[in-house]
């Protein structure tokens, strides 16, 4: 599933060549994805100029004129820019076409995304108004993290995957954060101390960066807006590594179940 860091990605590679493009006109050819898409999303998007192009959370929020397309990858999406005579491919649903020639083609091949309009505040979609910080933002803190904890008898690991505590650290990064802070992810969310939860803050926010920046982590088939994979997995230290050796003891990386996911950790690296 696309994380925080492969949305970010996409972002960063479909704006430029999105703001200021005015949209000639949106081909839907499969609009049933997990909502199905608004059947006036042409007539709503057509003739618009594209004025931003935002991320909160998962969702990518691509603003016109008037309205806004909110966005998300679901489980097997992508968004990325095509040539006007790429062909199109079978689980290519929509098209986006500029007048600059170039289109937003959305595929994803599960169907688990979602492409819906807004005229309100993106913000305030039902979708995301419940949403936690941002994890680079100054808004997720040590002091967040540490008091949303208290009295949580939750393993740590889905704790910091719940999107109302830090949206964006899904089992990927959270099961590397966790390594890096060494903190065993069953550990109950309320006995962690104050200090190991600065450790813990400090290791997302590096890891979440050093993900966006090597282009997000390539698992199956990810690509990027620019179509290219990330790199990110290639830093991995425990994500999808069960029965090897811990890259800092030696130790056999062992897995457990945690929150219907699969986690990853070192017994004697984490605590």
């Amino acid at each position: 599933m696309p994380e925080l860091p492969e949305v970010e990605t996409t972002r960063r590679g479909i704006a430029p060549h999105l703001i200021g493009q005015r949209v000639q006109r949106v081909v839907v050819r499969n609009a049933r994805l997990r909502w199905p898409i608004p059947e006036d999303l042409d007539v709503r998007l057509s003739g618009q100029q594209i004025v931003s192009v935002e991320r909160r959370a998962k969702y990518l929020l691509i603003g016109a004129e008037v309205g806004t397309l909110i966005s998300h990858l679901g489980m097997s999406g992508s968004l990325r820019m095509v040539a006007a005579d790429t062909p199109v491919a079978k689980h290519d649903h929509v098209d986006i076409e500029l007048e600059s020639g170039l289109v937003l083609r959305y595929t994803d091949p599960r169907r688990f995304g979602a492409m819906l309009w807004s005229t309100e505040s993106p913000l305030q979609h039902k979708l995301l108004q419940k949403l936690g910080p941002e994890p680079l933002l100054d808004d997720f803190s040590i002091n967040h993290l540490y008091e949303c904890s208290r009295g949580r008898s939750m393993p740590i690991k889905p704790f910091i995957m719940d999107n109302a505590v830090v949206v964006g650290v899904g089992n990927i990064y959270a099961s590397e954060a966790l390594f890096a802070a060494g903190i065993d992810p069953r550990r109950e969310a309320g006995s962690v101390s104050k200090a190991r939860y600065a450790k813990l803050t400090a290791e997302i926010k590096r890891i979440l960066a050093a993900a966006i920046e090597q282009g997000g982590t390539t698992l199956r088939d990810f690509v990027g807006g620019d179509g290219k994979p990330g790199y990110f997995q290639q830093k991995l230290f425990v994500y999808g590594r069960t029965g090897q050796p811990c890259l800092s003891c030696g130790s056999e990386l062992r897995d457990v179940k945690l929150g219907q996911r699969a986690s990853v950790y070192c017994a004697k690296c984490q605590r």
